[in-house]
């Protein structure tokens, strides 16, 4: 290698990885709101596109659903004719259950989109909100994260910040320092950034079955501008920093405790590729935390495709988004939302709830208690249920519980179940009871602080 390449190598570790630091991970004020440079360029996307957004999604969605159809009958026909690995077969070649998931996202977006057959399914409060106001701005999200991902994930960020912390990480949420990025990512971004950032990690080996699991389950927080638009439906912006501080001082409690205990300490530490050898994190005895990781950096820097390859990961990247997660988001999304919406199973599974709230002293227990899993579903459902009649105590409650619960199908849950990220359905039903068990005390404590 010589000097002038050496330094170019230099050059794209800090220039690249500054760039992606800024479009990912620094909060600007932006029309009187805080967010970061992607969400922003996504919100202006939505804006130039207008209905065009939620035609696109309804393309999409059937698009998917329909070549996955007729690719899976032709492998069944053609056994070992089509490459699962290929770029075809990595967007269109799914089992029967993916499958299934596909088609009735597409029926479900067909229907809320012309507002036929059952009003249960396209209306405001169901599917209409998951299409118009969820997947439209998704489809925007996965556009520029999928093109802009490569910068955090190329050019020796994730080596360098992964040198720096690992001695703090792996003792205390047992993962490896460049988690932290994803972690990041998550909280000022948005939570199904950081589960796309996990999931191509996890496919290109960095990180084993339980480590993706982990973090995808734990980290993948809502973003701030997320929790902002809850505290202001709950009607507590005057609350909104001890509000933050107790999300926060809950979600660091779960995030020690949940990789410790099952369903997620028993995940195996093992690769996608079963026969990938574990990662080496130790650093060598003449380099410290920084220079190694400044080295690590700059030699993942120097491997970094062309242009070209840039282009191909960014489009596959995005194919992949909008592909693989748009129509689960729609099919789970939808489905949840109809069960909170037109049954009374959430009130019911609530009742448990409303004497521990009683015993804990919280005020309005019954109204709180049946929000308490419904945030399962969708995580804005809580702050529109309890309203804002009830005490500013219970509001603050919902409002924070609704935050750190993390998993909910509309979105966080929706796109990991749609990831390679190793987690089904019945873990995530457990990860979510789980958190609300821990987190929940913890919230009210605080809350008996503060009010």
């Amino acid at each position: 290698m010589n000097d002038s390449h050496s330094f170019t190598n230099h050059l794209k570790f800090i220039i690249l990885s500054l760039v992606g630091i800024l479009l990912f991970m620094t909060p600007i004020s932006y029309n009187g709101e805080t967010s970061i440079p992607v969400a922003i360029l996504a919100d202006e996307l939505l804006i130039l596109l207008g209905p065009t957004a939620v035609l696109l999604v309804v393309l999409l969605i059937s698009i998917a659903a329909i070549i996955s159809l007729f690719t899976f009958i032709y492998d069944k026909m053609n056994p070992g004719k089509l490459d699962r690995d290929s770029f075809f077969g990595s967007l269109f070649l799914v089992g029967p259950v993916w499958l299934s998931v596909r088609l009735l996202g597409m029926i479900f977006v067909l229907l809320t989109y012309f507002e036929i057959g059952w009003e249960g399914i396209y209306s405001g409060a169901t599917g209409g909100m998951i299409l118009g106001d969820l997947l439209s701005f998704l489809i925007a999200v996965f556009l520029f994260a999928g093109l802009l991902l490569p910068l955090l994930l190329n050019y020796g960020l994730l080596e360098f910040i992964g040198a720096l912390l690992t001695k703090i990480m792996r003792p205390i949420f047992t993962l490896p320092g460049r988690s932290t990025v994803d972690n990041l990512a998550s909280w000022l971004g948005d939570g199904t950034i950081g589960v796309l950032l996990t999931s191509r990690q996890y496919e290109d080996g960095y990180y084993t079955k339980r480590e993706a699991a982990v973090i995808g389950t734990t980290f993948s927080v809502v973003s701030i501008t997320f929790t902002i638009a809850v505290v202001q439906q709950v009607e507590l912006m005057h609350l909104f920093l001890p509000l933050y501080g107790t999300i926060f001082a809950a979600g660091l409690v779960a995030a020690v405790i949940m990789p410790r205990i099952p369903p997620l300490s028993k995940i195996k530490d093992t690769y996608y590729d079963e026969n990938q050898q574990p990662l080496n994190e130790d650093i060598p005895s003449q380099h410290n935390p920084l220079s190694w990781g400044y080295k690590q950096a700059v030699n993942r820097a120097s491997k970094s495709p062309g242009l070209l390859g840039y282009s191909k990961e960014a489009v596959k990247n995005v194919l992949d988004m909008w592909i693989g997660v748009l129509p689960v988001v729609m099919a789970i999304g939808t489905l949840g939302v109809i069960v909170a919406d037109t049954t009374p199973i959430f009130t019911w599974i609530g009742l448990p709830f409303i004497p521990i709230l009683e015993l804990l002293q919280v005020p309005d227990a019954a109204a709180a208690a049946e929000t308490i899993l419904v945030g399962f579903t969708d995580m804005f459902l809580p702050a529109l249920i309890i309203g804002t009649e009830v005490s500013e105590m219970t509001r603050f409650i919902v409002a924070a519980l609704s935050v750190v619960q993390l998993i909910y199908l509309s979105e966080v849950g929706g796109v990991l179940l749609a990831s390679k990220v190793p987690i089904n359905f019945t873990k995530l039903v457990f990860i979510f009871l789980l958190r609300t068990l821990i987190t929940l005390p913890i919230i009210i404590l605080i809350a008996h602080i503060i009010f």
